[in-house]
């Protein structure tokens, strides 16, 4: 199996887990409003789960899902630059968010690990499994940015020969 082979199945594997928690919070989302208004049966459940699921949703889409050329950016300066000044201009960019999210990992991780032994109110989940997805997206951010340097370095390297 090649390296492609295995982006791709990791991008599928991530799209249907993505694609999996968005169905589970729609489908919690609608049990919470057909028992609040059709029944005037609020359930603590619900909505506890939905604010859950909605944390790793966006977490796990950022992180996973949505590519980097669909993030907003603020691009004004970055279009007018040279092909060169823009490797140059897109390797400090991804040095500083890959630097910043490298540099707040451990103590992220450290406070995600530490409210393991806090539950939440309804359901008695630990918080570590709430804001897990914040580590991965963390993660996620560290290997995208190495990955786009490693890019740009090459093409700058291209560009040189």
């Amino acid at each position: 199996m090649r390296f492609a082979d295995i982006g791709k199945l990791g991008k599928k594997a991530a799209d249907t887990v993505g694609g999996f928690l968005y169905l589970t919070l729609f489908g919690v989302f609608i049990v919470q409003v057909i028992a609040r208004f059709f029944f005037n049966q609020p359930l603590p459940w619900s909505d506890e789960l939905v604010v859950i699921l909605y944390i790793w949703v966006i977490l796990w889409a950022a992180a996973f899902m949505v590519p980097e050329r669909e993030h907003v950016v603020f691009d004004l300066v970055y279009h007018m630059a040279s092909p060169g000044m823009k490797h140059v201009m897109s390797i400090l960019a991804h040095v500083m968010v890959g630097g910043l999210a490298a540099w707040g990992l451990p103590a992220s991780w450290s406070y995600i690990h530490f409210m393991e032994r806090e539950g939440t109110p309804v359901l008695g989940w630990p918080f570590m499994w709430v804001f897990l997805p914040f580590a991965l997206f963390l993660i996620s951010l560290v290997c995208r940015a190495i990955w786009a340097i490693v890019t740009h370095l090459r093409a700058i390297a291209e560009v040189n020969k």
